[in-house]
């Protein structure tokens, strides 16, 4: 026979079982559909058909319907095409730029560097832009070479695939800010497609949220040995080449070293990917790109837009920029062989799942100031976002490299963190909305008594 439980215990009983429906109810369920619905079968589909065009070098035939660039990104347009038409949701078109030889040293001719573009506008905010990326061209060991087979499977027909493919699942929802899908061209002759990209978009003053730049995210057998397909890094910059010196003198006294607004975007990546992924392990690599190397995202970066590279953690060199070929008992070249769809679906999934997180949040606050100096408490003030149900204040020891700390607040817009010393962590700000999305934590650009 049961005893009946005191009413302190009971007391404590129905407040632990609430804070566990609260917890509960900070993810959201539409991005477990979402998860659910990112297909491999489909991905390799599209890799498949991307490596059947020879090489997709950005100087190779553009007439030929069956080989190089130009058929490959007329079917890639196609597609988003098709997209469009069923979810009537879409802008589809085409961006271009001419290089000539006189651009750069890896410029065999003059000629056009074209990017398809797919935008899905935002009901709410929609000239606030979330982009993806995936690169079309391709490339063999010598990248003036236009002629020779350059399959690109994973190099980057993984990227582009997983593009699109996050293109056909989230053009089933709607999200308050616009997502960009783009295949962008000239990657390997020096970044030309994101360059031309990032200029539109100043241009036309799109307020960018960030991009996610995808190139290779199908391989998992790395040339030191390694093989994994959980593993995957997300580079970041540190702080915008863009900052002037004022900013930079701030940051000698103030901190803000590893916390430009790549880095949080990096971060943001990270912990929408712990909650809704656990089974993958995302290293957050604090450095541009890798090592003395570049990608898409750099264009975007040096415009001051936010940018990160999303990427497997271990390469194969073998298999990437080589002829094809056996030298040795080695067999070289970027063929389809050397693709785990399975993975790519995953690595398509974590850009699924925060391009919606992103597009379904509020905008960042605007503005954010800090106080707290020879004081027991730190303050902070921000300026308020129309429609946001609250805000999330961060922060975290300065050797961290996540944010540790939190709470909430609601309809305010200045708020004091007593007893937290202001001497002794790093500190920011998001927003949240009345469907618990989180925009991008913002660290404070200036200070207040």
């Amino acid at each position: 026979m049961f005893k009946k439980l005191p009413l302190n215990l009971l007391i404590f009983a129905a407040l632990l079982f609430s804070k566990e429906t609260i917890v509960a109810q900070e993810t959201d369920t539409k991005i477990y559909d979402i998860i659910s619905k990112i297909s491999a079968d489909s991905i390799e589909a599209d890799i498949r058909k991307l490596v059947s065009f020879g090489t997709r070098n950005t100087f190779s035939d553009t007439v030929s319907d069956k080989r190089g660039i130009g058929a490959a990104r007329r079917w890639i347009k196609s597609e988003f095409d098709n997209i469009a038409s069923q979810c009537g949701c879409m802008d589809v078109f085409y961006q271009k730029d001419f290089v000539t030889k006189e651009d750069g040293s890896r410029i065999p001719k003059d000629a056009w560097v074209v990017n398809v573009v797919a935008i899905q506008k935002g009901t709410k905010y929609p000239n606030r832009y979330i982009i993806m990326s995936g690169d079309i061209d391709s490339r063999a060991s010598n990248t003036m070479n236009f002629k020779i087979d350059a399959p690109g499977a994973n190099d980057n027909a993984s990227g582009m695939a997983g593009t699109m493919e996050a293109a056909r699942v989230l053009s089933q929802y709607e999200f308050e800010s616009s997502i960009v899908y783009v295949g962008l061209s000239g990657e390997e002759q020096g970044l030309f497609g994101g360059k031309g990209l990032a200029e539109y978009a100043k241009k036309n003053n799109w307020d960018i949220i960030g991009i996610l730049n995808n190139d290779m995210i199908g391989n998992i057998e790395g040339v030191d040995g390694v093989i994994s397909n959980r593993d995957f890094r997300i580079f970041s910059e540190p702080v915008p080449p863009t900052e002037t010196e004022n900013e930079r003198n701030m940051r000698r006294f103030y901190g803000g070293e590893v916390d430009g607004i790549s880095r949080q975007l990096a971060r943001y990546i990270h912990k929408t990917t712990e909650i809704y992924m656990p089974e993958m392990n995302p290293m957050m690599i604090y450095r541009l790109d890798r090592f003395g190397r570049g990608g898409h995202h750099r264009p975007f970066n040096d415009l001051g837009f936010a940018g990160v590279r999303i990427m497997e953690a271990h390469e194969n060199y073998n298999r990437q920029h080589q002829d094809i070929r056996t030298e040795n008992g080695i067999e070289y070249g970027d063929v389809i062989e050397g693709v785990n769809f399975d993975y790519a679906k995953k690595l398509t999934t974590v850009n699924a799942i925060n391009l919606a997180s992103l597009a379904w949040a509020p905008p960042a606050p605007a503005k954010v100031e800090i106080g707290g100096i020879v004081e027991a408490d730190t303050k902070l003030r921000w300026e308020a976002v129309k429609d946001a149900t609250g805000y999330k204040i961060y922060w975290r020891d300065t050797t961290a490299p996540q944010w540790q700390h939190s709470r909430f607040v609601k309809e305010v817009t200045e708020f004091t963190l007593d007893g937290i010393v202001i001497d002794n962590f790093f500190f920011g700000v998001s927003t949240v909305g009345k469907n618990g999305h989180e925009s991008v934590v913002v660290f404070p650009s200036g200070t207040f008594k």
